[in-house]
Parts: structure tokens; C-alpha cells; sequence
């Protein structure tokens, strides 16, 4: 009977089951929380400091009214007279997008407002990219008399037009922004102004059973709440879900697939240098059965779903079943077809 408690959350109060109901809607609308604990790995990670052990890189995508992309030709001596789209590590005190309204203007010469994060890319901890959609507010196209070390000029570039460009990945870039600018599958979704010390995974994570059945694995202590772990140097920044698993499910976790679904929003602050330079990825993840796609005889194999999650193993933890009607329908639309900003990881 204990056991059945731990998995279920049956033992949670009315009042525990709402604010974490409260928690996890204030996330799927995109908004966050302050980062107050750390559940897992902080003895294993630093403290996020810019130019000692984290490097981030914002990049701008612009399109004009004729769809034409915003490119700048570098100045730095390893890629002279090469084009990229304007981009940048973040200084000590910026922002992202104060980061990125600096490198569009001292590259490009024009002012520019963050329409949306587009597209995140990590390499652990130590390197992420954050790829934001923009629009032109102010400002001149940067031409070859204002050429500097920052860049020799800036452009509006067709796509199809022949042009020497330093890097080869812009181009799934460019073309990820257009899509997003024709038809955006997700809503706007910008940096909130909230401080972290590190790198840190807060994680949503979900196990759809049958009869479209929906538990999120919570911390018990404190108060009931979602999992949060530091990102570690030697894995992806996503790996904090499987962290929690391993924790919390130990038999089970190669039995089963971590699949990270999407951003639903992300915080950072990065005014007091080593002290706020951290972000928190607030994500939604999902925890299904690794069910082999065929049989002994290769053919197509059709499982039903299981009834329940996998027992919680360690008494920290506990699922608890979502009961909110409208709340279960959503967590089942972002299953089954996330709408969210996406986060890849370049290991």
C-alpha cells in the first residue's frame, strides 16, 4: 500500500496538488519561476561565469519585406570577407537580447527588436547558441566606409545569389527562420528577466498511459515540485531529465526513452557577473515505454499502452496524476505534437 502511495502521489493534499497544477500551467503558458533549490548534480557543477566557463552566443535572423536575409562580412583575419548572419558571444552584464541589439547594430548597422527565440543549440553547459527571429527598427545598412573589426559591411542576401560564406550551418538556420516567418508553430517566445546562479533543466516530465491517462514525476520535499538539475560539463543540457529518471526509477530506466520535447520557456538575468550568468531551461519532457518496432518475425509490432508509469523506486519522488481536465488535454496536445521552442544538441 506504501508503494502504491510513493507511485501515484495519492498521499499529496488538495492544496500540494493545486500549486503544482498552478506551477506547471504558469509553464505551458510560457512564463517561469525563480530558481530557489537544485534537486540534482549542483555538487558536480560550477557556477556559470562568462570568459571562465561558459561562452554564449547570440544570432540574429532579419528578414526584409522581399524575404531577403540580413548578412554581415567579416572582418576577423580566420574568415576575412566571408559572410555569416550576424552573431556574438554575450558580454559580462548583457542580456541575450541586449546582446543581440549590440552585435545586429555594431555589425549590421541597423537597431533591432527580438520578435522570438527560434532555435537553441548546446555543447554541454559550456556553449550554447541562442538563435532568436528579429525585425529591423532603426538604423543603416553598414556599408565598406564604416568597415571596422567588428565587420566590413552587411547586406541583404536572396538565398540564391552566389556568396562566400564562412559557415555552411547558417543555411538550416535561415531557412528554419523563413518557415517560422511564413507560419509560426509556436508563440512568441523571449528570455525572462529572471537570475540564476547556474545552468540548470527544469523539467516537466510526463508519462501518458492508457486511456490517455497523464502523471508528471514530482521532488516530494520541500513541497511536491518539478525536478530541477545543474547541466554537467561531460553531457548535453538536457540530460537533467535523465538524471531524474535515474534517480527516481533506476530499474527502469533502459527500459524506457527520454525524449525532451521542447523549451516552454527560459530564464536568465546575467547583470552581476558569476553571480546571475546561469539560465534555466524550463522544458517539457516525455517518459515512454522503449517498445521494439518489430516482432520476432519483423513485422510491425503494435503494444498497448501500460496502464500505469513504472514505480517510483526511491521514496524522494512521486508521480502524481494530472486530474485538471483542460490542464490533461494540453500536456496531451504537447505529447503527442509539441509546439515548442526547440533545443539541439550539437554532441
Amino acid at each position: 500500500m506504501e508503494r502504491s502511495r510513493i507511485q501515484t502521489g495519492m498521499e499529496m493534499t488538495a492544496k500540494e496538488r493545486q500549486q503544482v497544477e498552478e506551477q506547471v500551467e504558469q509553464l505551458l503558458s510560457g512564463q517561469g519561476s525563480e530558481v530557489t533549490l537544485c534537486d540534482l548534480g549542483l555538487e558536480l557543477s560550477k557556477p556559470a561565469t562568462l570568459r571562465k566557463n561558459v561562452t554564449y552566443i547570440v544570432c540574429g535572423i532579419i528578414f526584409n519585406e522581399q524575404e531577403e536575409v540580413l548578412m554581415v562580412q567579416e572582418a576577423k583575419p580566420d574568415c576575412y570577407k566571408q559572410w555569416y548572419l550576424p552573431a556574438g558571444r554575450v558580454e559580462v552584464g548583457e542580456s541575450l537580447e541586449e546582446a543581440l541589439r549590440r552585435e545586429v547594430k555594431e555589425e549590421a548597422g541597423f537597431d533591432c527588436q527580438p520578435i522570438t527565440l527560434l532555435l537553441i543549440q548546446e555543447q554541454g553547459p559550456q556553449w550554447i547558441r541562442f538563435i532568436f527571429l528579429a525585425r529591423i527598427t532603426g538604423g543603416s545598412l553598414k556599408t565598406l566606409v564604416a568597415a571596422d573589426q567588428e565587420s566590413l559591411q552587411a547586406s541583404w542576401w536572396d538565398r540564391q545569389s552566389s556568396l562566400s560564406l564562412r559557415g555552411r550551418d547558417i543555411l538550416r538556420l535561415i531557412d528554419y527562420g523563413l518557415r517560422y516567418h511564413r507560419s509560426p508553430w509556436h508563440g512568441a517566445s523571449l528570455p525572462l528577466d529572471l537570475s540564476c546562479r547556474h545552468i540548470v533543466q527544469r523539467t516537466l516530465l510526463l508519462f501518458v498511459g492508457a486511456e490517455k491517462r497523464v502523471w508528471i514525476l514530482l521532488v516530494q520535499a520541500p513541497t511536491p515540485h518539478l525536478p530541477t538539475a545543474a547541466a554537467l560539463k561531460t553531457h548535453a543540457v538536457t540530460w537533467a531529465a535523465n538524471m531524474a529518471v535515474q534517480e527516481a526509477l533506476p530499474a527502469s530506466y533502459y527500459d524506457h526513452d527520454i525524449a525532451t520535447l521542447g523549451v516552454l520557456s527560459l530564464q536568465h538575468n546575467g547583470r552581476q557577473h558569476g553571480r546571475t550568468d546561469g539560465v534555466c531551461f524550463n522544458t517539457l519532457a516525455a517518459l515512454a515505454p522503449d517498445r521494439p518496432q518489430r516482432d520476432e518475425d519483423g513485422l510491425a509490432a503494435e503494444r498497448p499502452a501500460p496502464a500505469m508509469p513504472p514505480p517510483v523506486e526511491n521514496p524522494r519522488y512521486v508521480w502524481m496524476e494530472v486530474r485538471a481536465l483542460a490542464l490533461r488535454e494540453e500536456l496531451l496536445r504537447q505529447s503527442q505534437n509539441p509546439t515548442l521552442l526547440p533545443i539541439q544538441s550539437l554532441y
